[in-house]
């Protein structure tokens, strides 16, 4: 067992914010937030985290700038975009060129908690969720 991994949680939305939250303490990860992106690289800058996990508004040109600069100003940490749009998300998925395949995953909203645990599963193959795998299928 690997030990926890930390998670900043990157959502204007916070409902959602507060959602994913507690779906991702519930799992045993420890989770630090941040409503909006600037407040995020604050946050990264004084704790780097192990993931990112950031939501992706449809037009947020800002937002894929951390899938454009995170990797090289943080090589350890793994991305997870939560993202609104078919576009965006193609276009998200470009920037996550073969050199990053092992450390972003990018996911169409509504996201659901099994899929969500399933790329944090893939990103850190010896990390296991607390509680089992008894993973619902609700949308986040």
């Amino acid at each position: 067992m690997i030990r926890t991994i930390q998670v900043l949680l990157i959502d204007s939305d916070r409902l959602r914010r507060d959602l994913l939250r507690s779906m991702l303490e519930g799992v045993g990860l420890e989770v630090l937030g941040a409503p909006v992106e600037g407040l995020g690289w604050r946050v990264m800058r004084a704790a780097p985290c192990d993931l990112v996990i950031t939501d992706l508004p449809l037009t947020d040109a800002e937002g894929l700038e951390i899938l454009r600069e995170l990797p090289s100003a943080y090589p350890e940490t793994h991305i997870i975009a939560l993202m609104d749009g078919i576009e965006v998300q193609r276009e998200a998925r470009e920037l996550a060129d073969d050199r990053l395949r092992d450390r972003v995953r990018v996911l169409l909203k509504p996201v659901f908690r099994g899929q969500l645990l399933t790329s944090i599963r893939e990103l850190f193959p010896d990390w296991h969720p607390e509680g089992g795998t008894d993973w619902h299928r609700e949308g986040v």
